[in-house]
């Protein structure tokens, strides 16, 4: 039996402002009507409160609780509360640990530019931003909303920013037919992660 830990996954990096949320917005219905279950992981540098003071769910979390799973028929949404560690950034591996593998087909992340993933760089040269892709190994499309001279010296496919359909078609074809390694790049990083990611 494959452990829970077992959902490919490809993430979205470029510098603020690239778009990356705007293009998963377009990107992710094609996935959908293609079958696929879609998971997506966002990190942000921004204090977040998706919640409003009236709410039983906000005062039950500011009542001092560490973890909150308000549960509907239509939706579950969990809450982490750390009270101890204000300053704590969260690992990509922390993050993909909360998802219910059972229920994804992939996960796209967005954000967490730094970590150890696959990755399609969205990319504007008018911006005058630096071409992660020139240093980030792990980095195999560039989505840019201008055509590119030249990439980095290694295969690196180019998209077109502006056509969410073709960037999909690429995430299923990568889905379909990259490494194991490459899919699962996250788990195989992470020692804790590569040990739950064996074939039980």
């Amino acid at each position: 039996m494959q452990h829970s830990l077992s959902t490919p996954v490809i993430g979205f990096a470029g510098f603020s402002g690239s778009g990356k949320t705007t293009l998963l917005e377009c990107v992710i219905p094609h996935l959908k009507a293609a079958g696929l279950r879609v998971g997506l992981l966002k990190h942000s540098h921004h204090e977040i409160e998706p919640d409003s003071p009236r709410k039983d769910s906000y005062r039950l979390r500011y009542a001092g609780s560490d973890q909150l799973l308000l549960a509907t028929s239509k939706r579950h949404m969990l809450f982490f509360e750390y009270h101890d560690t204000p300053e704590r950034e969260p690992s990509l591996h922390e993050c993909l640990i909360q998802l219910d593998h059972s229920r994804l087909d992939i996960i796209l992340v967005e954000g967490f530019r730094d970590e150890v993933l696959t990755k399609i760089e969205v990319y504007r040269p008018s911006y005058g931003k630096p071409k992660l892709h020139a240093e980030d190994a792990n980095i195999v499309a560039v989505a840019s909303d201008e055509p590119l001279d030249s990439l980095a010296p290694r295969e690196i496919h180019s998209l077109n920013l502006n056509n969410a359909e073709e960037i999909a078609l690429f995430v299923r074809h990568w889905l379909a037919n990259a490494s194991d390694e490459e899919k699962y790049l996250p788990y195989f990083n992470d020692k804790t992660a590569r040990t739950a990611h064996t074939i039980e």
